[in-house]
């Protein structure tokens, strides 16, 4: 099915795209004589992703000390490779429209993952933060992909989760023949996103990756399925807070090497700044 739904993704040619700006701008980190005026430029392009990456700019998530006015101030502020997950962020919210309530919940899931996300790789200074963040932020967008795809057969997905109480990955193999995984690793393909990006969202959940993987990527994975568990544990994004989800005794925080001392300082801090920042995102 996997090459059925390849074809589908590349062919399609009204599924979600990220803007032509995020495109760009990923194109102008590869270019090492690229400019911080080359950047403000191509964001100022597109006014709608550039107002949001001046709001997103001024959350605290980005240690923000003062207000952030103008693009090339951000980039100054932020630096180049912080940039561009600001930008992407900015720019994949437009995916999740038009916005009704499972486009609110798989976004607040997913900006809430990054942030998980860049705060346990900040803790554990193994993979780039913001590489990480970006590996949060689209760990599940399969999962809009196939409510854009199927709307009803999807509804009719979460409805199973919530009757019957049963995780999303099984509802899913009940009605759909793929995986989110499998959708979100083929639309990043399709996004030209990194093959690292694409593996890490593709093994989030059940971390199948060889012993002789690069290391860098197993971390990734392992940070990336870490950071969706610290939304399950608060209820964000997801219908309600699984308060007895041990954290700790997960297989990625284990393979991470995250006590249960750490790993309650990192849910702490997350929680506080998802509540802080939320509305930065929003």
């Amino acid at each position: 099915m996997i090459t059925d739904l390849e074809q589908i993704i590349m062919a399609a040619g009204d599924l979600p795209t990220i803007p032509v700006v995020a495109t760009k701008v990923m194109q102008l980190m590869e270019d090492e004589n690229s400019t911080a005026d080359d950047l403000a430029r191509v964001v100022s392009s597109d006014p709608a992703v550039a107002a949001r990456v001046l709001k997103i700019s001024n959350s605290s998530f980005y240690g923000a000390q003062r207000q952030i006015q103008t693009l090339p101030h951000a980039i100054m502020m932020l630096g180049f490779v912080t940039l561009k997950s600001v930008v992407v962020t900015a720019s994949v919210k437009q995916v999740y429209h038009p916005y009704g309530l499972t486009e609110k919940l798989l976004w607040e899931h997913s900006f809430g993952a990054g942030l998980a996300a860049r705060l346990i790789a900040q803790e554990l200074r193994q993979i780039n933060p913001d590489e990480a963040f970006l590996g949060g932020l689209f760990h599940d967008i399969g999962k809009q992909i196939m409510n854009y795809l199927d709307k009803d057969k999807f509804q009719e997905v979460m409805q199973i989760c919530y009757n019957e109480k049963i995780p999303f990955e099984t509802a899913e193999r009940m009605l759909f023949p793929y995986t989110h995984e499998e959708a979100g690793a083929l639309v990043l393909k399709k996004w030209n996103f990194p093959e690292q990006m694409i593996k890490a969202v593709m093994a989030h959940h059940d971390l199948d990756l060889s012993d002789d993987e690069d290391p860098y990527l197993i971390n990734l994975a392992n940070v990336v399925s870490l950071s969706s568990l610290f939304c399950h544990r608060y209820g964000v994004g997801t219908l309600g807070a699984e308060e007895d989800l041990d954290v700790a005794a997960s297989a990625p925080a284990v393979r991470l090497g995250l006590n249960e001392e750490r790993t309650t300082t990192l849910l702490e801090r997350f929680i506080e700044t998802y509540t802080k920042d939320q509305s930065f995102f929003s």
